[in-house]
C-alpha cells in the first residue's frame, strides 16, 4: 500500500469518528451521562465421541473464549475491546492462539447506527443471530469460510420505516486474524425486509477487490428468509461465492435450513441441514452434506447445555458417513448484553432476551425479535 493511500483512508476513517462523536457530545450540555462499562465473557466447550470406524476422535475440548470490555460513554455512544481465544489448526491443535476480535466504537442515534474500527461484518451477522447457536455450530458462510465474522472496516445502518432497513460496509477483506498488507477492499451492502410480523428477508452482497493482477475479484450473494415465533422458528438460506480465493472459476455455493421448537422457557429442540458444492469439483474434498439435530438445556441466565448429533456425507466418498454425538457447554455472561453489531436484535441471541438491560434501537424489527425471543477426506471443523 502507498503513503498516499494510506494517508488518504486513515483521513477519511479520522473524519467519519469526528462525525460519529460531534453529535453524541453535543446532543444536550445540561444532562450529565454517568458512563458505564461491562465485561464480556463468553465460553464455549464440549465433550465429544465419534462413531463407527470412519471417526474415532473423542474426549473434551475447549472450543472458544472471548473475553473483553464493554464501555459506555453515553446513551450513544459506546467502546469496545474483545479477545478471541482458540485452537491453530496449523499445528494439529496442540497450541492455543489468541486475537483482537473487536477493538470499536459504536454510535446510534434514531435510526442511523454507525460503526467502526476492528468491527463484527455484516456478511452473515444476521443469520448468525437467527440461528442461534454459534456455540453448537456456526452458521453456513462462517462455517464453510465464504467470509471472516470481523474485520478492520467502518460501517454503517439505517432503518427506513417499520419494514425495511439497509447497510453498508467498507473492510480490508483480509478478516480479524490477518493484517492488512494488500491494497484490495472489500465493499458490501445488504437490505432486510420484514413483509408481515416476524417474517424476515435478507438480501446481501460484497465484492473483495483483487490485490494482484493474476487474481480475481471475489463475490458473494446471500439471501435468506426466516420466520420467528415464540414457540419456534424455520429459516432457509442460499450462498453463492465466486472466484474463490481470488482464483477465476473457483465458485462455490450451499444452501442452509434449519429450525428450533420451545418445548419450554428452558428446553428446546433444533435440527439443521446443510450443502455445499463448487464448481466443477474444484473443491470437491469439501463438498458435501451435512446433518444436525440436538437439544436445547438453558441452566440459569448464563448457561446452556446442548447435546446434539452430526453427521458428515462427503460428495468425494459416496455413501461414507462421519458421525459425531456431542455435548456442548455455553457460557454467557450477563454482561454481555449490550452487543452494538449493525443489527439491534444482535442481543435477543439464542432465546435468552432480558428485557430493560440493552441499549437498543426501537424499530420494530428488533422489537419483534425481541418480542418472539422472549416467550483424509476433509471433515468439517464440527464432527
Amino acid at each position: 500500500m502507498n503513503k498516499k493511500n494510506l494517508k488518504t483512508r486513515c483521513a477519511f476513517i479520522a473524519g467519519l469518528l469526528g462525525c460519529v462523536a460531534m453529535p453524541a457530545h453535543a446532543e444536550d450540555s445540561n444532562k450529565e451521562e454517568t458512563p458505564k462499562g461491562k465485561a464480556i465473557i463468553t465460553i464455549f466447550s464440549d465433550i465429544h465421541s465419534g462413531f463407527g470406524h470412519v471417526n474415532d476422535d473423542r474426549g473434551f475440548n475447549l472450543d472458544r473464549a472471548y473475553l473483553g470490555y464493554q464501555y459506555d460513554l453515553s446513551k450513544e455512544l459506546q467502546l469496545k475491546v474483545v479477545a478471541d481465544f482458540g485452537q491453530s489448526k496449523s499445528v494439529d491443535d496442540h497450541q492455543r492462539i489468541g486475537f483482537v476480535k473487536n477493538a470499536q466504537i459504536s454510535w446510534k442515534r434514531e435510526k442511523w447506527t454507525l460503526h467502526a474500527g476492528l468491527i463484527s461484518t455484516t456478511q452473515f451477522k444476521f443469520q448468525e443471530s437467527f440461528w442461534g447457536k454459534r456455540y453448537v455450530m456456526k452458521s453456513f458462510q462462517d462455517e464453510y469460510k465464504f467470509g471472516s465474522s470481523a474485520d478492520l472496516a467502518v460501517s454503517a445502518a439505517y432503518d427506513f420505516n417499520d419494514y425495511v432497513s439497509a447497510d453498508v460496509i467498507l473492510a480490508n477483506g483480509e478478516g480479524y486474524k490477518k493484517l492488512q498488507v494488500k491494497d484490495g477492499l472489500q465493499y458490501g451492502a445488504g437490505v432486510t425486509l420484514m413483509p408481515v410480523k416476524n417474517l424476515f428477508i435478507r438480501l446481501y452482497g460484497s465484492y473483495n477487490e483483487a490485490s494482484e493482477e493474476s487474481g480475481k475479484g471475489i463475490t458473494n450473494l446471500a439471501s435468506f428468509i426466516g420466520y420467528k415465533h415464540k414457540s419456534f422458528s424455520l429459516a432457509a438460506e442460499y450462498n453463492y461465492q465466486k472466484n474463490a480465493s481470488y482464483t477465476d472459476g473457483q465458485d462455490q455455493s450451499g444452501v442452509s435450513a434449519y429450525a428450533t421448537v420451545n418445548l419450554s422457557k428452558k428446553v428446546g429442540v433444533f435440527g439443521r441441514w446443510d450443502y455445499l458444492t463448487s464448481k466443477n469439483k474444484w473443491n470437491e474434498e469439501n463438498d458435501g452434506m451435512a446433518g444436525l439435530v440436538g437439544a436445547e438445556f438453558r441452566l440459569g441466565k448464563y448457561i446452556k447445555l446442548s447435546p446434539n448429533f452430526r453427521i458428515w456425507s462427503p460428495k468425494a466418498d459416496p455413501g461414507t458417513f462421519y458421525q459425531n454425538g456431542v455435548i456442548r457447554l455455553k457460557y454467557h455472561s450477563e454482561a454481555t448484553g449490550v452487543q452494538p453489531d449493525v443489527f439491534p436484535w444482535r442481543a435477543y441471541e439464542c432465546g435468552a432476551a432480558r428485557s430493560g438491560t440493552k441499549h437498543t434501537v426501537g424499530t420494530s424489527i428488533s422489537d419483534s425479535i425481541q418480542e418472539s425471543w422472549k416467550a483424509g477426506m476433509s471433515v468439517p471443523d464440527w464432527i
